[in-house]
């Protein structure tokens, strides 16, 4: 669905805003190509966290724009997400994970003032033991989060710390300016 002429303003501004930010360091975000067939206009951003120099968990973020709007997304712009971690084996069967989680976004969005509407998604933890040939590895469990939602305003700055927000919980990593208990017992004493 690529469109030959030149993109639509609210579009270059939205990726402009987008590409404005820089995260905290744990997080690197490159640009990739964007899915072409889920709107005229598309952006993409995967992300990778780090913690301890280890990835441990990693997302894409994905602007659509859709100029003759869309009566689902109650809007012309729709932002969406897919995020995957790796998750400690007792955390994989925790009942209350998958609302935590979504909390996760939601906070983010609202601690960063990203406004928003039509907001939807899922949240997915699995457990995976392998067996026979696959054998090895010990049980490793997984959280995946898709989700999607509509920006009410022109900062697309804060829709990017929002979601970076939710990748650092993800990833289990302290917020900034905190040292996580590991960092403190590493510290020289002095």
């Amino acid at each position: 669905m690529a469109s030959p002429s030149a993109p639509p303003e609210a579009f270059t501004r939205a990726v402009a805003g987008l590409r404005a930010e820089s995260p905290r360091p744990e997080i690197l975000l490159e640009e990739i190509a964007a899915p072409q067939r889920l709107a005229p206009y598309a952006f993409a951003l995967s992300a990778t966290v780090l913690r301890d120099g280890d990835e441990v968990a990693g997302g894409r973020l994905i602007l659509l724009h859709e100029p003759a709007g869309h009566e689902a997304w109650r809007g012309d712009l729709r932002l969406v997400t897919l995020v995957t971690a790796e998750l400690e084996a007792d955390l994989a069967t925790d009942p209350l994970l998958p609302a935590v989680a979504w909390t996760w976004l939601t906070d983010g969005l609202d601690q960063h003032a990203a406004a928003y509407t039509a907001i939807g998604g899922t949240v997915t933890q699995t457990a995976s033991t392998r067996f026979g040939e696959l054998a090895g590895p010990a049980p490793t469990a997984d959280l995946e989060v898709r989700a999607s939602w509509t920006p009410t305003s022109d900062d697309f700055g804060a829709h990017l710390r929002g979601w970076c927000v939710m990748l650092a919980s993800t990833a289990g990593l302290p917020p900034p300016g905190v040292a996580s208990l590991t960092d403190r017992h590493r510290a020289p004493a002095g």
